[in-house]
């Protein structure tokens, strides 16, 4: 199957192409289409020019983005097992990628029909009368959404459906890695009746495309998720121009000895490993008072040792493959690196193919990469604690801050680490990766800035614009 370029509001064929290939077994299941500069640039000129053509109302948009939603929801089995193919997701991580795209969908939709400014209260003024004021508030034009491999239509999803709703039109670069399910979607829209020249999609990679994108003058605003290293170059290509950036991320998780245990461990057993731990909030390092240590790790251990592992495409399997045999290799060379140094492995350890066991280490130092480095994989640090005081500490010893779980059945210890944790998102009785797709979602330092979530994200696609009025 091809995976074309929407280029003016049509599906072109790119200058090149390039082959996909399944992410565990290697074979090919479709060719996809690369963009040439001069696309690239055709793209964008024609985003501009499809926002000066198409003024939807609120209402319009708010429809459209309801009957994608259903269109989605319709092609659930066909979206699932292409994401097997190119992203290696099991059926639980298909299954919730889709569920969850529908709501961002629907969420979004709702919003459109709420964008709304305020009334302003120039009356306060000593001396002013007879004036009034309000703000309203417009699209900025043309958005240019960058997105990554671990969550195709659900991370694709928060970026076009806000930017839609509030009225603008946009540019979509999706992964290297998962093309072909950003297309799916984009084609959903098209169904649904969004005007097709709102929406742009070229594919090629982040040093061509992406670099060209944020040189680009007539892109307004840039919605990426990904590595700290390529925000930090948007965020310097966008100059004055708005962003909203979602960067790497160690996420962590504290067990305090008041928790409760059966509660904690499944919910920490799927953050950890879902997605093959290739999610910007998966459990990397885990915080275990050391009064429950032993009882706690043996379950958690006993828990991870029972999660089935490596064919996707079997309904069974739960953690699959990664999204390459590269980034494999590197996260077990890190596993046993951490080894030689001191480290214990208490599971998996091992490597077949792309598929990485789930692993999970003990006695770990803060120079081991394995805890000081984003892993981006199935392994779980355990780091035994005495104070909860030295385990937020230990929490926060990193550049980054995206979110952070707390397991405690104690109010003052809840309310402590709200505010001791820096981090963008602290969950009570969750884990790090804990998220409805309602709520704000960004995080601070090296993690990036702004939120997603329909609701914010849509006031920050948009500009606010003050109107007084003298009667």
């Amino acid at each position: 199957m091809k995976f074309p370029l929407l280029i003016g509001g049509e599906f072109v064929e790119g200058a090149r192409s390039a082959v996909l290939r399944d992410k565990y077994r290697g074979e090919p299941y479709g060719e996809i289409a690369l963009a040439s500069r001069e696309q690239v640039a055709a793209a964008v000129a024609g985003a501009r020019a499809g926002f000066e053509v198409h003024r939807l109302l609120a209402s319009e948009r708010a429809a459209i983005l309801a009957k994608a939603a259903d269109i989605v929801l319709s092609r659930k089995a066909q979206l699932e097992k292409l994401m097997t193919a190119e992203a290696g997701f099991t059926t639980p991580d298909g299954d919730n990628e889709v569920r969850r795209c529908v709501e961002t969908l629907r969420l979004s939709a709702e919003e459109a029909k709420r964008l709304e400014g305020e009334l302003v209260p120039m009356a306060a003024a000593p001396g002013l009368k007879d004036r009034m004021g309000f703000t309203i508030r417009v699209p900025r034009g043309v958005v240019c959404a960058i997105t990554p491999f671990n969550s195709p239509l659900n991370t694709v999803a928060h970026k076009l459906a806000p930017a839609l709703a509030g009225g603008n039109a946009v540019v979509l670069k999706p992964s290297a890695f998962t093309p072909a399910t950003a297309v799916e979607l984009g084609r959903a829209l098209l169904d649904a009746g969004l005007p097709p020249k709102l929406l742009a999609i070229v594919h090629g990679s982040g040093e061509e495309v992406g670099r060209q994108l944020t040189e680009d003058p007539a892109i307004a605003y840039y919605t990426f998720t990904g590595s700290t290293r390529v925000g930090l170059e948007i965020q310097k290509g966008a100059l004055l121009r708005g962003t909203q950036l979602e960067l790497g991320s160690i996420a962590s998780t504290i067990v305090c000895h008041d928790a409760d245990t059966k509660r904690a461990i499944p919910k920490i057993v799927n953050a950890g490993f879902r997605k093959a731990g290739q999610v910007c909030t998966s459990v990397q390092k885990l915080f275990v008072d050391r009064r429950i240590a032993p009882a706690f790790t043996d379950a958690f251990v006993a828990a991870v040792k029972a999660l089935p592992f490596g064919d996707p495409a079997d309904p069974r399997t739960v953690v699959g493959p990664m999204i390459s045999r590269g980034h494999a290799e590197r996260a077990l060379a890190w596993v046993k690196e951490a080894e030689r140094a001191g480290a214990e492995v208490l599971a998996g350890g091992t490597l077949e193919g792309s598929v990485m066991a789930p692993t999970v280490l003990r006695r770990v130092t803060p120079a081991m990469r394995v805890v000081c480095e984003e892993i981006f994989a199935p392994v779980v640090s355990v780091i035994e604690f005495d104070e909860v005081a030295e385990a937020f500490a230990g929490a926060n010893d990193q550049p980054f801050g995206l979110a952070v779980g707390v397991f405690t059945s104690n109010l003052h210890t809840a309310f402590a680490a709200a505010r001791a944790l820096d981090f963008g998102g602290i969950h009570i009785n969750e884990a790090s990766s804990a998220r409805v797709d309602a709520m704000p979602f960004g995080g601070v330092k090296a993690s990036g800035h702004g939120f997603e979530a329909p609701a914010r994200a849509i006031r920050e696609m948009t500009e606010e614009r003050v109107v007084t009025i003298a009667y």
